[in-house]
């Protein structure tokens, strides 16, 4: 008799092969930006460019619109037909985590090595979340779980259902001070206490049935911590805190997110997940959000930052909020913000907050937003992630590429 295949790893093949249409924010708009994305500088190497999945080009600051920001020269790095969801920079090296595997990107060198599930690094290609975790580096993958690779052996170990991941789609991950490890997923967000992956007795779970709705829904994109040690959860209806055992939750109707009638001629970014998914339909009409056919969900919160004990959170479609720990106050196109899809929040080492969005990057400067597009240095307008390296740049990350921008005045 042949030996039964685990549940698990039937649902984990299952989910690997459906990647490509689940791996849906910024896709549609990707390959649009893809299109008109600039070409017509030459690559360092362009003997190379037919197998290489990481390539240069440098460029001089092209024309811009009157009263856009002027920033010294810029460089593009391609990846092919991938999205950038991550990218992390780590001394001389640059981590970009793509939908087709993780690059890593030797600065100095400009040499660099590519992962994925073809030379067995990797279960899924989809790559969503980079951090170290000491000198390990945790990836967040599409149906693959969690990835960890170890630099001095260069072994990969993967962590995923049997393990005690909630679910084998990781979004981010958060380390406590105290070595504790949250990781946000599509069922609910794990604790490791003291970070031990491997004493598999350990590993806690906490979702929407268990927290009894404190945690509003299971499926969970980032995971943030403020100076009191208040956990907070980006979700897929509304934001969570989680502080000295107990749960408060934040919605729509709290503030969280602007209205539709005031964004609705300003969304630049049709592609509603809804029209493709029934998971998202069903609850865009559980959360009173089914006469709008198009892609805005303002308790859709795919980006979440603490700073300064606020806390930041990107919407889908309803702009940018604040939340200063008892009003929302929301941020939208009519104040200067790019978009008002919001993909990636991040605050700079010289304490600067950036805005990614589906039509271009933001820096919030004095309650005004200074906008980058390609016309700045920018890849492609939709910027995915960014970080900056030891040098002061900011590396931005997009459907097709990287841009890297020399800011410095």
């Amino acid at each position: 008799m042949s030996k039964s295949v685990p549940l698990w790893l039937v649902v984990v093949f299952v989910v690997i092969a459906l990647l490509p249409s689940v791996y849906f924010l910024g896709v549609q708009q990707g390959e649009k930006a893809a299109t008109t994305a600039s070409t017509a500088a030459a690559s360092k190497n362009t003997a190379r460019q037919a197998s290489v999945p990481l390539q240069t080009a440098a460029h001089a600051v092209p024309a811009h619109p009157a009263g856009a920001p002027v920033i010294k020269p810029f460089s593009h790095f391609r990846v092919g037909n991938r999205n950038v969801k991550s990218i992390l920079a780590d001394g001389d090296v640059l981590w970009v985590g793509t939908s087709g595997g993780v690059i890593r990107y030797d600065i100095k060198s400009d040499d660099f090595r590519l992962f994925d599930v073809k030379n067995k690094s990797l279960l899924s290609n989809g790559v969503f979340h980079l951090r170290k975790l000491g000198d390990r580096l945790m990836v967040g993958t599409y149906g693959g779980g969690l990835s960890v690779f170890q630099p001095e052996t260069e072994q990969w170990r993967n962590y995923n259902i049997p393990q005690g991941l909630a679910d084998q789609f990781v979004y981010d991950t958060k380390v406590m001070p105290n070595g504790d490890l949250w990781i946000a997923t599509w069922s609910g967000v794990n604790l490791i206490p003291g970070g031990d992956m491997d004493a598999a007795d350990s590993w806690q779970t906490y979702n929407k049935k268990n927290t009894d709705g404190g945690l509003p829904n299971d499926w969970v994109y980032g995971v943030e911590a403020d100076s009191r040690g208040a956990l907070w959860f980006a979700t897929e209806n509304g934001v969570a805190r989680y502080f000295d055992g107990k749960w408060q939750n934040w919605q729509h109707e709290h503030g969280l997110g602007a209205d539709y009638e005031q964004v609705k001629n300003d969304l630049k970014f049709s592609s509603d997940p809804a029209k493709v998914s029934k998971h998202h339909a069903r609850q865009k009409t559980e959360q009173g959000f089914s006469r709008v056919k198009t892609a805005y969900n303002p308790n859709y919160v795919v980006a979440l930052l603490t700073s300064d004990d606020t806390v930041w959170a990107g919407t889908w479609g309803g702009g940018l909020a604040h939340f200063d720990g008892k009003t929302w106050r929301n941020y939208t196109s009519a104040d200067g913000l790019p978009s008002n899809h919001v993909f990636t929040l991040y605050e700079d080492p010289q304490k600067r907050f950036w805005i990614g969005t589906s039509h271009g990057l933001a820096r919030l400067e004095n309650e005004k937003f200074v906008v980058y597009r390609r016309q700045q240095g920018l890849f492609a307008d939709n910027v995915f992630s960014l970080t900056t390296d030891e040098q002061g740049y900011l590396w931005a990350g997009s459907f097709g590429g990287v841009a890297r921008l020399d800011l410095s005045k």
